[in-house]
Parts: C-alpha cells; structure tokens; sequence
C-alpha cells in the first residue's frame, strides 16, 4: 500500500516506463508480429549494424540492444528482423504523452520511452495512486497497442527504481521504508546513476550491493567522487529532492526530419512533394511540443551525395505546415537546379519561441490553415499519424506510397 501524507508534504510519483517500446510499436502497428521475436536493428538486409531493440521473446533467447546483428541472428535465427521506423516512435511517443496530461498537467519525458508524472495534486480525482496508475496502463494498452511499466514513489529515484523492479507490464509500489529490504540487497549496478565506470571505482572500495554505498561513509565517498558521491550516497539510501519538471525539454534548439528516397528524385514536382511530408511531420512535432519556428532550413543531397544547405528567416514564426511548406520551397527554386536529382531531403525550423509567441494574423487564410492542422493532428493522436494524410502521399511521389510497401 503507498503510503501518503498530505500534511508531511509527501508526494506521489509515477515513472511510466514503455516495454521494449521499439519493438512494441512494431507489434502494435502489425498484430502478426505480436508474440514473435522481434529485433529492431540497423539494417535487417546485412550482416552488420546493431540490435537497437528486442521484443521479450527474442531476449529470452538472449538477444540484447547494442549487440551485433550477425550475433542475434546466430542466438534467435528464427528473429523478425525489422528496420527502424523513428517517425512512428516520435507518434506513439506524442500519444502516449498525451494520455498521460490527462491525468496530471506535471508531466515531464524523461526519453522517448520513459515519463515522470506528479500526481500528487490530483489524489482523488481518479481513485487511489495504484488504481489511477491501472487506469494509465489500461488507456496506454488500449488506445495506442502497447504495454507499460509503472512504478510509483514518493520521489523521481524512487520511482524509478521501482519500475525497472517488474517488467513487461509491471506495477510495483516502493516506499522509504522499503529501501533497506528491496533496493539494498541489489548491485550497486542497480542503482540509477551507477555505470560501469562507478562500478569499478565502487569495487575497489569493497562496495558491492546499493546497501553498501548507504552504509559508506559520505565523508571518503566525497572526498573521492565530489558531489557525485554524495548524490549517489544518497540515492542509495532513496533520497531524492528533484521536481517533475513539465519544461526539461525546453532547452530543444530546432525540429527536423530527413528522408532518404527509395529512388532518386528529379524535378520540383517530385521533391516538393516530399517536402511537403516533410513540413507536415516537422511542424506536426512541433505543434505537439508547444514551438513555433521562425528559420526554416532545406538540405538536398544529389546523387553524387553532395548537399547543399540553404535557409530563410521568416516573419514571423510558425509551425503552420503550409507555410512552412511554401518557405521550403521557396528555397528549393531559388537554389536547386529542376534537372539534378536527389537522393535525400532534410527540412529543419529553428529559431523556436513557444507557441504563445504567435502575433495573430488578420488574414482569414492563415486561422484556417491553422484549425486545419489542428484538427487533423487530434486525429492523429487519437487513431496514429498515418491515419489521415494528404492525397498526393498516395502517389508513386508520396514517400509514405514506397514505404507501405515494405512495412
């Protein structure tokens, strides 16, 4: 049972933690894959590259992320071997954040696959902490395909250590009290923070288990390591003063995407329809991530892989998908030759305010193409990105069209 004490100022802390969360996205937007082995890997067509993810079927043959590919196709020969899909995990990611705001305004991403989320404020509005925390998993397994891991605590360490304790699926509930018995018996490994480089220094101390770093005297362990020593001492022993931070991320410089082509592109006609996936996808992550953009750059790689690089400051700043579009361009006709074909696009909005910073427009068009991209994007939040798109992505010049193919 948690326990919680408003008066003593006790908070309650969710880490949600995604399980296998590349390889789940796969299995989630194919059920066929559901319950195969699963690896997500560099480039599944060569022998060469690294596992970027495993489903728990293929680990349980011992396939681990950052091990070669020839070696997981030798441990699980029968693996699905599937190329990386970013932009889909960027989606489930957007999703799954969004379910969790509607639990708690204090959210804060902590990786693609991983969020803190304070609850204090909200006790009672959706039962007790291990009922609201069922509900998220529910809305997660329900609405976007795949399972998590959540882990609760009066604090961000705490809470985290607590889900890495049960996976896939799992719930598990540490207090303070339960830090002698459940987190100093592990291997200082355990202990967030800990890599292998503290381990060996640890070692050669004789600290083997998180209970022994608690019981060391802080004095050596500062003296040796600084403040790192002290705040790993105390994090063995469960204290930790950090807020969930909804704005940690606020620090982002600018919101790009590239596309490789499956084959090489020639004319504007072709590549401004790429660029137009480009600029929906770009100014889609940056709705979601509350910027506007004022510095639009366009790369394009020809076929000799030479890049030219070329970029505009705009008015005013925007995540607009049209206008973001037409600036690309814009930059295209006026530095790219029509004949010289290309092999990749890159498109990038920099220069990012937040989306309060907006000076409304008089001109009607503009508010309608904003309610526009606003509308399709709660669809796509809702159903997943691809399901509402642009006729022209269902061409043989829409780079979404070549993709389904090989999905």
């Amino acid at each position: 049972m948690f326990v919680y004490n408003r008066a003593m100022g006790n908070k309650v802390i969710f880490l949600i933690d995604m399980n296998s969360f590349f390889a789940s996205v796969h299995q989630a937007m194919e059920p066929a894959l559901r319950q195969q082995p699963v690896i997500v890997c560099g480039d599944p067509a060569k022998r060469h590259g690294i596992v970027l993810a495993a489903s728990y079927p293929a680990k349980a043959y011992g396939v681990k992320t950052g091990m070669t590919v020839n070696e997981a196709k030798r441990l699980c020969p029968q693996g699905v071997f599937v190329a990386p899909r970013y932009h889909h995990y960027f989606e489930f990611s957007t999703r799954i954040l969004n379910i969790l705001r509607d639990f708690s305004p204090l959210v804060e991403p902590f990786s693609i696959d991983e969020a803190f989320v304070d609850v204090t404020g909200c006790a009672g509005l959706f039962g007790t902490p291990r009922e609201m925390a069922v509900k998220i998993k529910e809305r997660i397994k329900n609405e976007v395909g795949v399972t998590c891991s959540v882990g609760i605590g009066p604090n961000k360490l705490l809470a985290k250590m607590a889900a890495d304790l049960q996976k896939p699926d799992g719930l598990v509930v540490l207090n303070h009290s339960d830090v002698p018995s459940k987190l100093w018996p592990l291997p200082v490994r355990k202990l967030f923070g800990v890599g292998s480089r503290y381990e060996k220094h640890f070692s050669r101390l004789n600290i083997k288990t998180i209970g022994d770093l608690a019981n060391y005297p802080v004095e050596i362990l500062r003296s040796k390591f600084g403040l790192m020593g002290e705040v790993l001492h105390l994090s063995a022993k469960g204290i930790d003063h950090s807020p969930v931070d909804p704005s940690s991320l606020e620090q982002v410089k600018s919101i790009g995407n590239q596309i490789t082509l499956p084959r090489d592109y020639c004319g504007f006609d072709e590549i401004g329809v790429v660029i137009l996936e480009l600029a929906e996808q770009v100014c889609y992550r940056a709705r979601m991530a509350g910027y506007l953009g004022k510095t639009i750059a366009l790369t394009l790689r020809d076929h000799n892989l030479i890049s030219s690089t070329h970029s505009q400051t705009l008015a005013q700043p925007s995540n607009i998908t049209n206008e973001i579009y037409q600036g690309a361009v814009a930059l295209m006709h006026k530095h790219w030759p029509n004949y010289i074909r290309v092999r990749s696009v890159a498109l990038t909005l920099s220069n990012l305010t937040d989306n309060y910073s907006r000076q409304l427009s008089m001109l009607g068009d503009t508010l309608k193409e904003e309610q526009a991209d606003r509308a399709c994007d709660a669809i796509k939040n809702r159903w997943g990105y691809h399901a509402i798109k642009r006729a022209v992505s269902l061409t043989e010049r829409g780079v979404f069209y070549d993709r389904k193919k090989n999905r």
